[in-house]
């Protein structure tokens, strides 16, 4: 599955990973060791994340119901968290891959098949 950002015509994405049940959402990327580019995780439902025991920084969108972004977070450290109260899902990726894409507030991710 690809995440495409519809709005600035990227990919964000080409290996998109699933995770929307409650055990799949609660792990996460925990116990990861890295995120490799291209690869990104969808939780659904979420609104808001942690990243205790996270040995690496993440990129993280929170977006709608629809896929519009309504908050980025750039590099999210081990140790810290983040939400948006709005959120319907959360996109986890490698950092940097929120500024390779030019993804931003207001734009808008859809899932494609390969």
């Amino acid at each position: 599955m690809k995440l495409v950002n519809l709005t600035r015509k990227t990919i964000v994405s080409c290996n998109l990973r699933i995770a929307d049940s409650f055990f799949s959402r609660l792990k996460g990327l925990l116990g990861t060791v890295g995120l490799p580019d291209g690869d990104a995780l969808l939780l659904r439902p979420c609104n808001n994340i942690h990243m205790f025991g996270m040995k690496y920084a993440i990129d993280v969108a929170f977006v709608d119901d629809q896929g519009k972004v309504l908050k980025t977070v750039a590099e999210l450290a081990p140790g810290r968290f983040a939400g948006c109260p709005d959120a319907h899902s959360v996109v986890e990726m490698p950092s940097g891959t929120l500024y390779k894409t030019a993804t931003g507030i207001g734009d808008l991710l859809v899932l494609a098949e390969d």
